[in-house]
């Protein structure tokens, strides 16, 4: 019982730090005024952190792999909310699916020419 009750503050505690770096992206975006989402600036802080040994992988580990395992179920309100837009999905559709389609492709492609590139250099 007590490695359970320590596994559970220890998995807040790491929770507590990754809200804490989240809230930290926002202050700063909101601060700033820059032009990117407070939680895409928490998640490249957290990398900078990550990458410099302010905070260490065993500092966030448990927690990043029980939200990861677990990341299905962030996404069943996005999932509901878009069965409110039949009417947007009948009419727009086909160009949604083309922008999906595109904006799926080309990074992928993009991604492939400039690993290329970087092995020629090699």
């Amino acid at each position: 019982m007590t490695q359970r009750v320590y596994y559970c503050a220890k998995c807040l505690g790491q929770l507590g730090l990754l809200w804490g770096i989240s809230l930290a992206g926002r202050f700063l975006a909101e601060t700033l005024a820059l032009p990117v989402p407070g939680n895409v600036l928490g998640v490249l802080l957290l990398f900078g952190l990550l990458c410099l040994g302010v905070v260490k992988l065993e500092q966030v580990a448990a927690t990043a792999d029980f939200l990861l395992r677990h990341l299905v179920f962030f996404f069943i309100p996005i999932a509901v909310g878009l069965m409110d837009w039949g009417a947007t999905f009948a009419q727009y559709g086909l160009m949604l699916l083309v922008a999906v389609v595109i904006s799926s492709v080309l990074p992928f492609f993009a991604v492939g020419y400039l690993s290329l590139l970087l092995q020629r250099r090699r």
